[in-house]
């Protein structure tokens, strides 16, 4: 048995992870699934006081992973789907985790490829700098684009009204468009030459609209350190709702058997 760290991404809670959750489980895995602080309340909770969705930061979110995962017995394997593969970049960093994998990951600092497909995802959130201090959520067309792309009307509807958060703004303004024309290292930057980090793999989605595979490519590249492990793969024709959309359990497979594989070298 291993521990198992899913991180969630933006727009959604801990509950984008439910499937996978009885999966893992069900193989006899130790799974958890924490929440940025303040998320721990139930979707339709942050919809009616998105309050904390506001005022989160990173560097308190990072920290608060950390304790969780300082707090097992044993160096769990991670998971992040979207920002939360961002966040999961930051901890391997940091020394934890005995592997890594990240799903249609948003990049950390220094990845500067920005597919058209990606630009109009994030517009609805960009093209107000007021959004920048508000909880910034989707319409369902607009949900629809970035993350259901590949879903029947009717399944992208029912995702859209089940997982459907805002996201904090300042995180799409300050890591999705200022963090590489900012001086200094950001709060999303990573070591690429750290040696000691743990086995990590990139998954993308060959149809992802907000997190092309070209922006995951780009990210594994920027891994230089030798003796380190940072393997890609990616799934064709699937969307950034690959955790999700049907097919899910293909994802989980390679995910955890690339990461068991790993964590036991």
């Amino acid at each position: 048995m291993s521990t198992i760290v899913l991180v969630h991404g933006l727009w959604v809670t801990p509950r984008s992870w439910e499937h996978w959750v009885s999966y893992y489980e069900s193989k006899g895995h130790q799974v958890l699934t924490p929440a940025y602080p303040g998320f721990e309340v139930e979707v339709e909770a942050l919809r009616a006081d998105p309050t904390p969705i506001a005022t989160v930061t990173v560097p308190e979110t990072v920290a608060h992973l950390e304790k969780i995962i300082t707090a097992l017995p044993e160096k769990p394997i991670i998971m992040g789907h979207s920002f939360g593969g961002t966040l999961t970049q930051l901890l391997l960093d940091r020394g934890h985790g005995a592997a890594g994998v990240v799903i249609d990951s948003a990049p950390p600092e220094g990845i500067r490829v920005n597919p058209p497909s990606q630009i109009k995802s994030l517009f609805p959130i960009l093209n107000n700098p007021a959004k920048r201090h508000q909880a910034a959520g989707f319409t369902e067309k607009q949900f629809r684009y970035a993350f259901t792309n590949t879903l029947s009307d009717e399944d992208a509807r029912a995702a859209y009204e089940r997982y459907a958060i805002p996201a904090p703004g300042s995180w799409v303004w300050s890591y999705g468009l200022l963090a590489n024309f900012t001086p200094g290292k950001q709060e999303t930057w990573v070591d690429f030459h750290n040696p000691d980090r743990a086995p990590l793999l990139f998954i993308a989605g060959g149809a992802d609209h907000i997190m092309p595979p070209s922006v995951n490519k780009s990210n594994a590249e920027h891994y230089k350190a030798p003796d380190t492990v940072t393997d890609y793969h990616e799934f064709p024709g699937r969307s950034h709702w690959t955790c999700a959309e049907p097919g899910w359990e293909q994802v989980a497979d390679h995910a955890l058997d690339w990461a068991l594989r790993h964590a036991a070298a």
